[in-house]
């Protein structure tokens, strides 16, 4: 029995996606839940997976090629897996003199080859049977390249990762460009933060918060908090989450949207944590985070933080928000100007601690500093509330027991 494979419904926000990597080809054998292909929407990749035991008959969308939500992509013959079914994988007649066996390659991998003039005949498949796959064509190319280039061959590319990120290090001097398609969430990354720069009133205001109290505080009870909460690491983003949600109660104007003419006041905190990963910056969304303890949110943010890394997160763990949270300095960062994630009207920068002379009561002590930035939308929020509320989360976060208070 034939049983049609369709992609997933897609939510209200998201109107198509793209063909990202098909894991099995046709006339592969395939078990029940096993991962068939990869979907990349503006958001999140989504994962299909086989409905039963069979074998993949046809696949009808490429990889990189357009669908929509429920659109029919591929077909599976329901069975015992490994059953006989008809081999479909495209097989390359061309001979060599030296080689008189035919290549049988997958189609994105005819496909790919096509495309950058690669001869299946000199490319050996490590798929079944010898077939040639995607990656072996981009692993090809790029051992190719290193034995004509007098550099180090790049890192082997596995076939969980993208095409696009197998970059190839160019001699020095060389002229040498390679120009790749630029995926669907980065492409739309891009058309959101133009569309803030072209559509917002946004300014950034700026205050520096001595960590020192906080920091001693986590130092004392980092490893028993870690005991006492199955393993739960203490880390900065819990205090700054608290502080956050108090100081939104405080200035409900820097937790509202613009929603055309209206002004939207939302009764709740949904704060976004920005994450980045290889694919591009994601900001899954901790749901009331004001009924959250340190805890909690320590929590999620570590599970948002695996599933980023996997590619597990789903578009309703990323839709929504009303307010976000960036920290580059993870990266080193000591002070940028974050942008907006509309339709929210603001966005807090975190950035890199360190040690600067500052005066205390009359006298130059050595703190642990951290700048941090107040990214607004001027229509919607002014620059007094703007600052008073960055104010309020500087003082919570330089005496902790604020927060516990919500003083």
């Amino acid at each position: 029995m034939s049983i049609e494979i369709k992609a997933p419904t897609f939510p209200e926000s998201v109107q198509e996606g793209n063909i990202a990597t098909w894991h099995k080809q046709p006339g592969e054998s395939v078990t029940r839940d096993e991962l068939l292909v990869d979907i990349e929407t503006d958001k999140v990749v989504l994962e299909v997976v086989a409905p039963a035991d069979g074998t993949l008959q046809e696949v009808l969308k490429a990889e990189g090629d357009v669908v929509l939500s429920n659109e029919v992509i591929a077909k599976v013959v329901a069975g015992e897996a490994g059953a006989a079914a008809p081999q479909v994988a495209e097989t390359v007649s061309t001979q060599s003199a030296d080689n008189s066996e035919e290549k049988i390659a997958s189609p994105a991998a005819r496909k790919l080859a096509e495309e950058r003039g690669i001869d299946l005949q000199k490319v050996s498949g490590t798929g079944k049977d010898g077939r040639i796959t995607k990656e072996d064509i981009v692993g090809w190319e790029s051992a190719e390249t290193a034995v004509t280039a007098p550099v180090a061959a790049p890192a082997p590319i596995t076939p969980s990762q993208p095409a696009p990120a197998a970059i190839v290090e160019v001699p020095t001097g060389e002229r040498v460009e390679k120009r790749v398609p630029m995926t669907r969430m980065r492409a739309r990354i891009a058309d959101r933060l133009l569309q803030v720069t072209q559509t917002t009133a946004m300014l950034t205001t700026f205050n520096e918060v001595d960590m020192h109290r906080i920091m001693r505080l986590r130092s004392a009870f980092k490893d028993e908090f870690t005991k006492v909460h199955n393993g739960t690491r203490l880390g900065f983003m819990g205090f700054f989450v608290r502080a956050a949600t108090e100081a939104l109660k405080r200035f409900p104007a820097v937790n509202a949207s613009i929603d055309g003419d209206d002004i939207v006041y939302h009764g709740y905190q949904d704060i976004g944590v920005a994450v980045s990963t290889d694919k591009g910056l994601v900001v899954p969304v901790l749901r009331n985070a004001e009924n959250m303890s340190v805890a909690e949110v320590e929590n999620t943010i570590a599970e948002f933080g695996a599933k980023a890394k996997d590619g597990k997160l789903t578009i309703e763990e990323m839709t929504g928000g009303t307010f976000t949270i960036t920290n580059g300095g993870v990266f080193g960062s000591l002070l940028s100007t974050p942008i907006l994630n509309p339709p929210q009207a603001a966005i807090l920068g975190m950035h890199s601690i360190k040690e600067r002379p500052v005066a205390e009561n009359g006298e130059v002590v050595i703190r642990p500093m951290m700048n941090l930035a107040l990214s607004y939308d001027h229509r919607l929020i002014d620059g007094k509330e703007a600052v008073r509320f960055l104010v309020a989360i500087k003082e919570m976060i330089e005496n902790p027991a604020k927060i516990l208070l919500e003083i």
